[in-house]
């Protein structure tokens, strides 16, 4: 709907459309009044990404397509704008915005909603910004999956010895749930495609995950770390703890440990920050960069503004003091509804309650049949019962009836029919193949070289 201030309307301005600004809007939306209030989200892409299955989508067994929800059709009587928020003004209550379209936008708000969530942690590593990939969006899951696939046909097609073992190195820094996932998927991926090459099998291929922690999964516990590493380790996949990556400057990977080799894919999971925009939000920052967050998901000494998920610093009143809900997909989701309902509670004059949870558990998927679970803390599960649960816990989580339906039929046809193992590499330069055919013969191709064609 177009853009209007609505007099005497007011107006709670959610900065973010990922898990906490979509299923706080879809919350607001659910219970506001006719007239009570308008909801308006910002957002620089036009759909919110549901993060838990983007090893999958790297893995081809889900669509793209159907873990992205668009925040128009999600969100039908909201203000939906594509762009960036450039800073707010607490005092005047105003937000400056960068639209899509370049044109600057004023935004008066009597709430706003600050659901940023996080970006990449990086370090100054020589190589990291010219050749790995991140984890963080679907985007990057898709590039990811056509690279893969892209260096087993450069590898079938080549008698080089170095280049095919370089073509074939893979290697994933992050032991956490991003890191681990990711490289079980495609490697189960990669181990299935080999199938239909005649040059590449599974034992021409080396996968490597680098970990700086002494084991993976922490969330999981000490038992299930070491098994999980374990069942990684009878697959082939390298596991290195304690150890971190000191150099990839022309694909060369160094590692601490002293291990060196040539990768053609280098894939980053080490953790996450808060969004840097929030330092032009004029709001207090905890030591790492999130806003400073009261029980009730109100920002500390600034009560019309309000915060959740992995850009906020929330006490977890479940745990000891001074702890804070760690930045995972369970808590943004489960903060989204009590932050809604506060919001609504100030507006009709009522107190706010606290967010106070119950640890549900963790899951992660590890590839086809292969998964592992540790629920309320207490029951673990691995293997096909481990995967069926992530499947059905994350199936349920995914925004909107429509993307349900899809996920479910995606999974579907995964188990009835072999699994795609196309690569689109074409998809990162789709105008390569008309602009050749458009150039002249004898003028210059976009690699330099003239064309004789």
């Amino acid at each position: 709907m177009p853009l209007a201030l609505v007099p005497d309307r007011p107006r709670i301005l959610i900065a973010g459309g990922g898990y906490v600004g979509l299923y706080t809007a879809m919350r607001l939306l659910k219970k506001l009044r006719r007239g009570e209030a308008t909801v308006t989200v910002v957002d620089p892409r036009s759909y919110m990404t549901y993060l838990p299955f983007l090893p999958e989508a790297a893995a081809g067994n889900v669509a793209p397509r159907n873990l992205v929800a668009p925040l128009r059709s999600a969100l039908t009587g909201a203000e939906v704008v594509t762009g960036h928020m450039v800073s707010v003004d607490q005092e005047t209550k105003v937000a400056q915005v960068r639209t899509a379209a370049g044109h600057a936008l004023e935004l008066p708000f009597d709430h706003l909603v600050v659901a940023l969530g996080s970006v990449s942690r990086t370090f100054p590593i020589p190589g990291l910004a010219d050749h790995a990939i991140g984890m963080k969006s679907v985007e990057e899951a898709v590039s990811l999956r056509n690279h893969v696939v892209a260096q087993m046909d450069l590898a079938d097609s080549t008698t080089d010895k170095a280049m095919k073992r370089k073509a074939l190195t893979f290697v994933f820094v992050g032991g956490g749930f991003a890191g681990v996932e990711t490289i079980a998927e495609v490697e189960d991926m990669a181990r299935d495609a080999a199938r239909d090459y005649g040059n590449v099998r599974r034992a021409d291929m080396r996968f490597i995950l680098v970990e700086a922690a002494g084991r993976i999964l922490p969330e999981m516990g000490a038992d299930l770390g070491v098994w999980t590493m374990e069942k990684l380790q009878k697959r082939g996949i390298e596991v290195h703890l304690e150890t971190s990556m000191e150099s990839c400057v022309d694909q060369h990977v160094v590692l601490t440990n002293g291990v060196e080799t040539d990768a053609s894919t280098i894939v980053w999971t080490a953790g996450v920050r808060p969004n840097p925009a929030l330092t032009h939000f004029g709001l207090p920052l905890g030591p790492r960069g999130h806003v400073d967050t009261l029980p009730t998901l109100q920002v500390r000494g600034v009560d019309h503004v309000w915060a959740a998920g992995d850009n906020a610093q929330v006490p977890d009143l479940a745990a000891e003091e001074g702890a804070w809900c760690p930045p995972n997909a369970q808590h943004a989701v489960r903060q989204a509804p009590v932050l809604a309902d506060n919001v609504l509670a100030v507006l009709r004059g009522r107190s706010p309650k606290e967010y106070r949870h119950r640890n549900l558990g963790a899951v992660a998927g590890l590839g086809l049949h292969k998964g592992v679970a540790i629920l309320f803390g207490k029951v673990k599960l691995k293997g096909r019962p481990a995967w069926w649960f992530h499947r059905l816990y994350h199936g349920s989580r995914v925004p909107t009836l429509n993307r349900k339906i899809r996920v479910f039929v995606d999974w579907t046809l995964a188990s009835l029919l072999k699994r795609e193992t196309v690569g689109l590499i074409e998809l990162e330069h789709p105008r390569d193949p008309f602009t050749e055919a458009a150039t002249p013969p004898g003028a210059p191709s976009r690699e330099g070289a003239p064309r004789t064609g």
